[in-house]
């Protein structure tokens, strides 16, 4: 069978997409569970969390975090499967993307100057960028799997969204201990580290996702 048959005969038939979100599914509950033990072996949440949930900047983390996932999750679904429209699943990033520029203007608009250099600089910018990627390796590696039962037309791209997933993953645990708390902190440690997972689970699923 020639491959665009095969890739129309994909397209048309139901149940493998049907069989594929299962599959999916189950490897985001894996890859969390994965990621939540590396956090625990690592790291602790931080002291009275839960009372700190009133603050806007630390729901703010969570916010961006955990819609970046859901974003990511449909657009590796819809890579996963020939013919698929793609363009409405890209643009739920923008969802993540608005929320983050929100939180870094409001916090523009209440933070002195004087004290931005301070917020973006942070205390513990190494272990964000470090330990991110270390939490999100198991939840990229499960993601990444997954992905292979799947038929990615664009396998680079479709494993760019599974590490844009798994990064999101990691960083939300992170965000559970982190004390740094400014959106000016989080625009670039959180997303250099994020970008660094991603650009892995693209070069890996470009070739662990050919076909």
């Amino acid at each position: 069978m020639k491959t665009d048959d095969l890739i129309r005969a994909l397209a048309a038939d139901a149940r493998p997409v049907r069989s594929f979100r299962s599959t999916l599914a189950l490897a985001l509950v894996v890859g969390v569970v994965a990621a939540a033990c590396v956090f625990t072996l690592r790291l602790s949440p931080r002291p009275h969390l839960l009372a700190l949930l009133v603050e806007w900047r630390l729901v703010f983390k969570f916010a961006v975090t955990l819609s970046l996932v859901a974003a990511a999750l449909v657009l590796a679904l819809r890579l996963s499967q020939p013919g698929a429209r793609v363009g409405r699943a890209a643009r739920a990033l923008l969802v993540p993307g608005l929320l983050l520029a929100a939180g870094v203007a409001a916090e523009l608009v209440t933070t002195p100057a004087s004290q931005w250099r301070h917020e973006l600089v942070g205390r513990y910018a190494i272990y964000c960028t470090t330990l991110i990627p270390m939490i999100a390796a198991p939840a990229l590696g499960a993601l990444l799997l997954a992905l292979r039962r799947g038929a990615p037309t664009h396998p680079t791209l479709a494993g760019a969204a599974a590490g844009l997933a798994a990064g999101g993953i990691a960083a939300a645990l992170y965000a559970l201990h982190c004390v740094d708390d400014s959106p000016l902190f989080f625009l670039t440690w959180y997303s250099i580290a994020v970008a660094a997972v991603t650009a892995v689970g693209a070069l890996v699923g470009s070739r662990l996702l050919r076909w």
